[in-house]
């Protein structure tokens, strides 16, 4: 019961007191109202130039918008620690690290998949894009996935905020590399060779991937394939984040400095 206390609790008092943009002054702008602005301009961009469909832009960049839940939100959820000057406590205390790090998961997913879903209903909206009512379900799923798999992500780059003082950079530059190169927006077939296989080891690509056949009619047999190798994907960089966190603890340990700076 510990365990479980730390992880849910836990990883929700710890977002709420190290995610920056919890103010709804801030929150709404930059959470919501940024990701229906992106759908809006590339849904145009592309109606007017004929790339796609406009559903194609309207869910592609529907998932796409839980990428700044999982970058960002992890990244503030870790290496904000050293920020504030918590770190120290929290490497002190005896509680089940699996619990610890990992409990900070599940508020950036809960929060991923929010902002997907205000996207994806105003986007639908404001464009009036029609889809099968029968495809929502599994576009939900698909957005639940791909949330998941981005805060994993956010995870592994997070963890680098235990050793690196500044992580903002490495953060907006993986954000933007999954803006240009998932697919969202632009297909992967125009993507140089080297660029295609970057993107495919990249969280979002194969969740936007199965989003986009399923708004064109799609069952959710037919993308199963690419929504087990988007949760695996996430899986992975997950594991190499939660490795990461105890190698630097350990580290921290043994050089006597637990908040280094």
């Amino acid at each position: 019961m510990t365990g479980l206390r730390v992880f849910f609790l836990g990883g929700l008092l710890s977002y709420r007191a190290l995610f920056n943009w919890i103010r709804p002054s801030v929150y709404i702008p930059t959470m919501l109202a940024n990701p229906v602005f992106l759908i809006l301009f590339f849904t145009l961009l592309g109606r007017y130039s004929g790339v796609a469909y406009d559903a194609h832009f309207v869910v592609g960049n529907a998932i796409l918008a839980s990428s700044l839940a999982g970058v960002f939100g992890m990244v503030m959820s870790l290496a904000n620690e050293r920020e504030f000057g918590t770190l120290s406590a929290v490497l002190a205390t005896p509680a089940n690290r699996f619990a610890l790090f990992c409990g900070r998961v599940w508020p950036v997913v809960v929060n991923g998949v929010f902002v997907s879903a205000v996207s994806f209903t105003m986007g639908i909206a404001l464009l009036g894009v029609e889809l099968p009512f029968s495809a929502v379900p599994a576009i939900a799923l698909t957005g639940l996935i791909t949330a998941t798999s981005c805060a994993l992500f956010g995870l592994a780059l997070g963890s680098v905020g235990l050793r690196v003082r500044d992580l903002w950079v490495g953060s907006n530059l993986a954000y933007f590399l999954m803006l240009l190169l998932c697919g969202a927006n632009v297909p992967l077939s125009v993507l140089p060779g080297w660029l295609a296989a970057v993107a495919r080891l990249l969280p979002l690509t194969h969740g936007i991937q199965a989003a986009g056949a399923l708004a064109a009619g799609g069952r959710l047999s037919d993308v199963v394939g690419l929504l087990t190798t988007e949760f695996l994907l996430g899986l992975a960089y997950g594991g190499l984040g939660y490795g990461l966190l105890r190698f630097f603890e350990a580290e921290a340990r043994r050089e006597a400095v637990l908040d280094r700076l």
